[in-house]
């Protein structure tokens, strides 16, 4: 009998985890393309206004991702996730309120995305609690690859129909999609057990906790620098794609959605074969080709031509190619992550992780945006697509490639 169907079918608790995380990422797609596409094409935003947009959002993991994990290890981490779900549900349906209301700002957008950033924090620290909760050590691969394929279908499905959403109802209405989405995954969290946290938890380890652990821990040491790397890459390609595929390609909105969500089809095909690519050449050597396919296909974006068809194809290619990279670097690398961390330092690892891993997105957002105005759109998106692929440097001389899979007892089994 098929091993996916076995854990969703025998684990009630986990299928309605990954039931509400399913419905809230397809509404994250349509929002992650519809609030950039209502500032550039309703309030006229500029390089330099898009990425402080890119980095609104972003800069909460800068500014709260250890304190975060320090506060959430004691607490239980479902009541979290509602939180989380149900205040960036109401941010987000300010945008469209306000729009009614012609209050519609960028200063409103700015204001929105640190909001839902913030509370993004809260609910990525628990989340990692959470899955280890809900989980066995030896499904940990088989269950990332389910929520990342969720991710992975909701990108094909969420960004096309982000994309037609704002061409035939406009931005605002497509942002109530996800608002809605994160209410759908609130309900579904809270029919999924409430467990204390560990009573070791409880006991006080300071904010720094999770940092010394991942300064001793030399796998979670430099797969976080080459994550780092990438991240700080790819926040200043993102954050200038939407102005970029405008107007230097000459794409709209529908268009776009469309590009984005045909190349995204590489994440499901992505998350369909990361399982079984782990089992046959190696669940660490499967991350570190994950960190060159992931980055290096985006290249294509910036070769391509100014003209819409030929632009809107290679989006598409460039998306695809990437999507497989990204999808194997998520599952592979989270089922490491989560193997070697143990459950009293969960939240507050995680939280010192996305402190580094997250804290420099906005630091690409605002690069990408002040070199764009500085050098123009197209010579950042080359110094951007490029350099992201140097995050592979970190992983070459620290073992990770050894890596076969993960145990049944949570510990990383080594190849000779």
């Amino acid at each position: 009998m098929p091993r996916l169907p076995t854990l969703l079918r025998e684990n009630l608790h986990f299928r309605r985890f990954w039931a509400g995380q399913t419905i809230s990422l397809f509404g994250d797609q349509v929002s992650l393309l519809a609030i950039p596409l209502l500032a550039v094409l309703t309030l006229h935003a500029d390089a330099a206004q898009m990425g402080l947009l890119g980095a609104a959002e972003l800069v909460p993991y800068l500014l709260f991702a250890v304190h975060v994990g320090a506060w959430a290890g004691t607490r239980r981490g479902r009541s979290l996730l509602i939180a989380a779900d149900l205040g960036r549900a109401a941010l987000l349906l300010s945008i469209p309120l306000a729009a009614a209301l012609g209050g519609l700002s960028m200063g409103l957008l700015y204001a929105v995305a640190f909001g839902v950033g913030t509370l993004a924090v809260v609910f990525d620290v628990a989340y990692q609690t959470v899955f280890a909760e809900l989980v066995d050590p030896e499904d940990y691969v088989v269950a990332n690859s389910f929520l990342v394929g969720s991710r992975s279908v909701s990108i094909v499905g969420g960004k096309s129909a982000g994309g037609l959403l704002v061409a035939a109802l406009t931005a605002p209405v497509a942002i109530v999609v996800d608002a809605l989405s994160y209410l759908g995954s609130a309900l579904f969290v809270s029919r999924t057990p409430a467990i204390d946290p560990p009573p070791a938890a409880k006991d006080p380890g300071g904010i720094g906790a999770g940092i010394r652990f991942i300064a001793r821990t030399r796998l979670l040491r430099t797969t976080l620098a080459a994550c780092a790397t990438l991240n700080l890459f790819n926040s200043a390609f993102w954050a200038m794609l939407v102005l970029f595929a405008t107007e230097e390609l000459g794409l709209g909105a529908g268009v776009i959605g469309l590009a984005l969500g045909v190349g995204a089809l590489g994440s499901v095909l992505g998350s369909a074969i990361a399982a079984p690519l782990s089992r046959r050449v190696g669940l660490g050597k499967a991350v570190v080709v994950s960190f060159v396919l992931g980055p290096a296909p985006l290249v294509l974006v910036a070769l391509a031509p100014s003209t819409p068809l030929p632009g809107a194809a290679l989006l598409a290619v460039a998306e695809f190619l990437s999507g497989i990279g990204i999808m194997l670097l998520d599952i592979g690398l989270g089922s490491v992550q989560t193997a070697l961390i143990p459950d009293p330092l969960r939240a507050r690892v995680a939280g010192a992780y996305i402190f580094v891993n997250w804290g420099v997105r906005p630091v690409g957002a605002l690069a990408g945006g002040i070199l764009a105005g500085a050098i123009g759109l197209r010579p950042t998106m080359w110094i951007a697509s490029a350099g992201a692929i140097a995050g592979v440097l970190w992983l070459l001389p620290s073992g990770i490639a050894r890596v076969r899979r993960v145990s049944a007892h949570a510990g990383l089994t080594f190849s000779g």
